[in-house]
C-alpha cells in the first residue's frame, strides 16, 4: 500500500552521541523524503557533534570520533536539513519521543527557528508497539519478512522505518491511510513541548508536569511567580521548552495588553 498524502513526508532517523535531548548530538542524520505523488528524495549527512562520541555509543552504531572529524557540523548543516523538511510531515522510529525533540534542540542551536506548527508527526514504533510490542529489526522481519542489515545505520534504519509503515498500513485494515490521523494514532499524550514538561490539561490549557508546580497551569505561575520563568530560561533545560514557554508568557502578555 501507497501512503495517501497531502503533503510530502519526511522520514527520518539520528544516529548521535548518546540519549540525552538537551546534551547530546547528532552523528548521522538520514532523510527520506516522500511526495504526493510517489516521488523520493533521500539525503544522508554525517555529522562532526564537536564533542566525543563515548566508546559504547560507537559500540551500536559504529561512528566513530575519527570518521566524523573532517565532516561538517550540524550548524553547517542546518539550513540544508531544514530546506529539505521544511514543507513536510516527520516519521521517524520512537521519533516523537527522541528523534524529533533532539532534532528540535540541534535546529534552534543552530539559529534555526524550527517547531512543529502546521505539519505532523507520524511514530512507526508506536503503531508496533500498539499492534505487536517489539523492535524495529522485528518489526522489519515481522511486517516486510526481510532481516534489517546494518541495524544501526541511519539510512538502513530510515528505509526500514518506511517500509514497516506501509506494511503496517497492508496489515491493519482499521488504520487510516492519512498522516493527521496516523499522528493522533501515535501520540502518546499532548504535550506541548516536545520533552513533555509542559502538556495539557483537561481545559487545553498547559500545565507543568514536574517540579514543585506540576499539574499546575503554566499562566497562573507566570503570573504570581515570574522569577520561575527566569529560572527555567537560566537553568540546564531543553531549548524548545524555554521556546514554548517563551510563546505562553508572551501570548499571556497580549492577552493583557488587548
Amino acid at each position: 500500500m501507497e501512503l495517501k498524502l497531502n503533503k510530502p513526508i519526511c522520514f527520518f532517523d539520528l544516529e548521535t552521541t548518546g540519549i540525552d535531548i538537551g546534551k547530546d548530538r547528532i552523528v548521522e542524520i538520514s532523510v527520506l523524503k516522500v511526495f504526493p505523488n510517489g516521488n523520493k528524495e533521500s539525503k544522508t549527512w554525517l555529522v562532526n557533534p564537536t564533542i566525543p562520541i563515548p566508546p559504547q555509543t560507537t559500540a551500536v552504531h559504529g561512528i566513530t570520533d575519527e570518521k566524523v572529524a573532517n565532516e561538517p557540523t550540524f550548524k553547517e548543516l542546518a539550513t540544508q536539513v531544514y530546506n529539505m523538511i521544511k514543507d513536510s510531515d516527520l516519521a521517524g522510529f520512537n521519533s516523537d519521543r527522541f528523534d524529533i525533540p533532539l532534532l528540535a534542540e540541534e535546529m534552534l542551536r543552530a539559529g534555526v527557528d524550527f517547531d512543529m506548527k502546521g505539519r505532523v508527526s507520524v511514530d512507526v514504533q508506536t503503531v508496533f508497539h500498539k499492534m505487536e510490542e517489539r523492535t524495529l529489526s522485528a518489526a522489519h522481519k515481522f511486517y516486510c519478512e526481510k532481516t534489517l542489515e546494518n541495524a544501526h545505520s541511519a539510512e538502513a534504519d530510515t528505509m526500514a522505518t518506511y517500509e514497516i509503515l506501509k506494511a503496517q498500513l497492508d496489515r491493519y485494515p482499521e488504520l487510516e491511510n492519512d498522516m493527521k490521523l496516523l499522528s493522533e494514532f501515535t501520540t502518546r499524550k499532548k504535550i506541548a513541548d516536545f520533552a513533555g514538561m509542559i502538556a495539557f490539561d483537561k481545559d487545553e490549557e498547559e500545565i507543568f508536569t514536574f517540579g514543585k508546580h506540576k499539574g499546575v497551569k503554566v499562566g497562573k505561575i507566570l503570573e504570581t511567580e515570574p522569577g520561575y520563568f527566569s529560572w527555567i530560561q537560566n537553568a540546564d533545560f531543553p531549548l524548545y521548552t524555554k521556546k514554548v514557554l517563551t510563546a505562553i508568557k508572551l501570548r499571556k502578555l497580549n492577552n493583557k495588553l488587548s
